[in-house]
């Protein structure tokens, strides 16, 4: 039997595959058929989700756990369409995510509008570049888009692939790749040798690190710096487990919590030097502005690009490769008793003191539970909503990637399908998913896939009716609380109806012996754990 041609989109699969990328999720559609099968020739398998937003997730779950771009593949229109919140999600949180859509040829829009959108125009604000593949160019373009999405800061890529052009022949142009690009560190100068004179002089300095610590591969040499300089860290959310959070310089994560805030952000304010590595604002919220002064504080940033938005300000900005900066800013530091008062010893007390971990039943212990019954590998997952914000602070992270959540966007059902992408590239390592009841009856069909790919997810509902965070804030405004309560759902019943299995824990026992149980079953398992109303009163 004679080889079959290979196609543009032969040409685009095979480029993926070297890449890293091993899966795609998405839903096919007849504008796609022929990339899901160039998908598959070149040896990445092709997951079905139930919709294109969670099959997104789905692929930066996957990411996180391989390192390689997340894939996700959109039938033209709707499919498009629902592709984009995980799409604007991606941009924000720094996911190198190549977004494949099917779309009709140029020649046919003119006369034909059936499903037909501008989708460049549709994804040209949500992502670092947009593409239409042409038959001459695809080996420069899908070159060009991994080059793009990869690169500080990651993001998502969107590629709009016509269904004549997929199926054509492939060109050779007999481009070069493009080269990686070396690291740099921050260039030589008075500026940089000023900061550095100003560590060595800071006896209590403090280190606010952020995602790109993590996009960029950086926690030995962020580990290697507060370790030097005894600088207490603080982390973004999603960068939660950089140090692991065991670690006695380690005070865990801050972003949406005000409780926190009291702990840490007098803690800031004290601090005579201030390094903001690989950090950026747009996973905190609005009391992290102007946390520190650098007009009586010297503050400096490391960053992997130059940030443009205006919560916070340094005295010197430097663009580098952060662990090259990091090493370069403390040479030859010497330690010399950084904070004589114990105050970052304190604010960590102060810390576990104020979530109520003791309480007998209650989301921090739910929270608490689950962190002593699980192996300190576990990856864990956490949609957004007040339960997330507590998680945060409760659970403890060990290494990073360790726990999966939105954070500059803060988009609701994103915690199952990420644990489905985690799970699937990640086998033998644990996977628990928190969710509210809101966030995973809006991905309830996800159990299937769950069911479909046997994947043995263990699934943690925080069961109260509502909308916890918004009625909360309903309540801090004295408004009545419309549109945020709803009908309590069997979710054992809903399980066992979808292929796992399904349980209610009330106490810490009941749920210690559920994860226990969970942890050897085969299937996935869904642990429904009631808690009273207002529960996170007080916590957040």
């Amino acid at each position: 039997m004679s080889a079959l041609p290979t196609r543009v989109a032969d040409q685009i699969a095979t480029r993926l595959y070297e890449a890293g990328c091993r899966t795609a999720y998405g839903i096919p559609g007849g504008e796609v058929l022929t990339l899901v099968d160039a998908l598959e020739r070149a040896g990445l398998r092709f997951h079905l989700a139930k919709h294109e937003n969670c099959a997104g997730f789905m692929a930066e779950g996957d990411h996180h756990v391989t390192g390689a771009p997340g894939v996700l593949v959109a039938t033209i229109g709707p499919g498009a369409a629902n592709a984009v919140n995980v799409t604007a999600n991606a941009l924000q949180d720094r996911v190198p995510l190549i977004v494949l859509t099917g779309c009709v040829d140029a020649d046919e829009a003119l006369g034909y509008s059936h499903q037909v959108m501008d989708q460049q125009a549709l994804f040209g604000s949500i992502t670092k570049a947009s593409f239409r593949v042409s038959e001459k160019g695809a080996d420069l373009l899908i070159d060009k888009a991994l080059s793009i999405a990869t690169s500080q800061r990651p993001g998502p890529v969107h590629i709009d692939l016509p269904i004549a052009v997929a199926a054509a022949p492939a060109q050779d142009g007999g481009r070069p790749r493009h080269a990686p690009v070396a690291p740099v560190a921050p260039a030589p100068g008075p500026a940089f040798e000023e900061a550095r004179a100003w560590l060595r002089e800071a006896e209590r300095p403090i280190v606010v690190a952020g995602l790109d610590i993590m996009t960029e591969g950086a926690e030995a040499a962020l580990r290697a710096f507060v370790e030097t300089c005894g600088a207490p860290l603080i982390t973004s959310y999603k960068a939660k487990g950089v140090l692991p959070e065991d670690h006695p310089l380690a005070l865990g994560g801050a972003g949406l919590s005000p409780t926190a805030d009291r702990a840490l952000l007098p803690l800031v304010a004290q601090a005579d030097f201030v390094l903001l590595a690989g950090y950026d604002p747009i996973e905190m919220r609005s009391g992290w502005r102007d946390a520190w002064d650098p007009r009586r504080q010297r503050v400096v940033e490391l960053a992997a690009e130059s940030n443009h938005q205006g919560m916070h300000q340094a005295n010197h900005c430097f663009v580098s490769d952060l662990s090259a900066g990091l090493s370069a800013l403390s040479e030859g530091h010497q330690a010399n008793g950084a904070w004589p008062g114990g105050e970052p010893a304190a604010a960590k007390q102060s810390l576990e003191a104020a979530y109520a971990v003791n309480e007998a039943w209650g989301p921090a212990a739910i929270v608490r539970t689950a962190r002593q019954a699980l192996p300190r590998d576990t990856i864990a997952t956490v949609d957004s909503g007040a339960h997330r914000i507590l998680l945060s602070q409760v659970w403890e992270a060990y290494a990073p990637r360790g726990l999966l959540q939105s954070t500059g966007f803060c988009t609701m059902g994103c915690a199952l399908p990420l644990a489905i992408g985690a799970k699937r590239a990640a086998p033998e390592r644990p996977l628990v998913a928190f969710t509210g009841d809101a966030g995973l009856e809006m991905v309830l069909g996800e159990l299937a896939t769950l069911r479909d790919l046997a994947l043995p997810v263990i699934v943690v509902v925080f069961v109260d009716a509502s909308l916890a965070l918004i009625e909360l804030k309903q309540r801090g405004r004295q408004l009545p609380s419309h549109g945020v309560l709803f009908g309590r759902t069997d979710f054992p019943a809903v399980a066992e109806a979808l292929g796992g299995s399904g349980v209610i824990a009330e106490s810490r026992d009941a749920l210690s012996g559920a994860i226990e149980a969970a942890l050897t079953s085969d299937r996935f398992t869904i642990i429904a754990c009631p808690i009273e109303d207002g529960a996170y009163d007080g916590r957040l």
